[in-house]
């Protein structure tokens, strides 16, 4: 998991990589001050532990946060190396600096009054595309990850695993600390919608669908594909796993118009067939995203 990257000093991909980070770090803060702070929720992370101190002590968001996170980058690059790079210390940075001017400027009002829910589901929107473009950024949120590369180090679980459980430890202390078990419920609701929204921003939202298809009447949907559909695909012969028979199949990758055209003519024609559709993340090559178009969005 190395996160050093050496773009050129003020070439495109410089420009690009930190405006990603700040405004990822900004969306962020607008999550956790407006949306998930103001209903006392603990999504995991540093941000988790900084609004469960607010409300005990009164300590600022911002500035707890930054005090948590300076150390734990201080700690992880002496145990990990300098695996992380500028970029995550700008990131905390801006991330403390966002939060710190949201709070002296909007206060601690909850932007949706009355309504934990809602906010608990923007705020874990807000933070998903934050965290997603800081990633795209080639960044780390560091906070909570350095811990659990570090606990990867030493007990070799996966790194994923342990962050679930440092969240999970989080949301609990939420739980302890405001003694409301509403409080973990939102929070954990918070961290899978962050999860999900990451998720789409670094894939893509899935458009396209990767079809395989086994059918008698292969030539037809060949036909189907190439002249109506206007895409390509691949012929593969395989063998039947019960029958032992030889068949051909087709792999295809169309879109979401385009999958429901080709599933209505193969039931008109092969009612038996068998077809599998899958989305495709991202698909790259001539009728798609070209590799430099790839290569410029990641």
């Amino acid at each position: 998991m190395t996160y050093v990257t050496k773009e050129k000093l003020f070439s495109r991909e410089w420009f690009k990589a930190y405006s990603y980070i700040l405004i990822g770090t900004l969306t962020m803060a607008v999550g956790f001050v407006m949306f998930i702070s103001p209903y006392r929720f603990a999504p995991g992370g540093v941000y988790g532990i900084s609004i469960i101190l607010h409300h005990l002590f009164n300590f600022p968001i911002g500035i707890t946060g930054l005090c948590i996170d300076i150390p734990l980058i201080l700690i992880g690059m002496k145990i990990l190396g300098a695996r992380f790079g500028v970029k995550t210390i700008v990131g905390s940075l801006s991330l403390s600096g966002w939060i710190s001017l949201i709070e002296f400027t909007w206060g601690y009002d909850p932007l949706l009054k009355n309504d934990p829910l809602v906010s608990a589901i923007f705020g874990g929107i807000l933070l998903g595309i934050g965290l997603g473009l800081i990633f795209k950024s080639k960044a780390t949120s560091g906070g909570t990850d350095i811990i659990a590369m570090i606990l990867n180090k030493y007990t070799r679980m996966p790194i994923g695993q342990l962050l679930i459980i440092i969240d999970s430890i989080i949301v609990l202390c939420g739980l302890v600390a405001f003694e409301d078990w509403k409080i973990p419920f939102y929070s954990w609701i918070i961290i899978y919608i962050t999860g999900k929204v990451v998720d789409t921003i670094i894939a893509g939202a899935s458009y396209e669908k990767a079809c395989l298809i086994i059918s008698e009447k292969i030539n037809e949907i060949k036909n189907k594909i190439l002249f109506d559909l206007d895409r390509s695909g691949s012929i593969i012969s395989i063998k039947g796993l019960y029958t032992g028979t030889n068949k051909q199949m087709i792999l295809t990758v169309v879109n979401r118009r385009e999958v429901e055209m080709l599933k209505s003519y193969i039931k008109q024609i092969d009612p038996d067939a068998f077809m599998t559709v899958i989305n495709a993340s991202e698909v790259i090559g001539q009728g798609f995203k070209s590799i430099d178009e790839a290569i410029i969005n990641d």
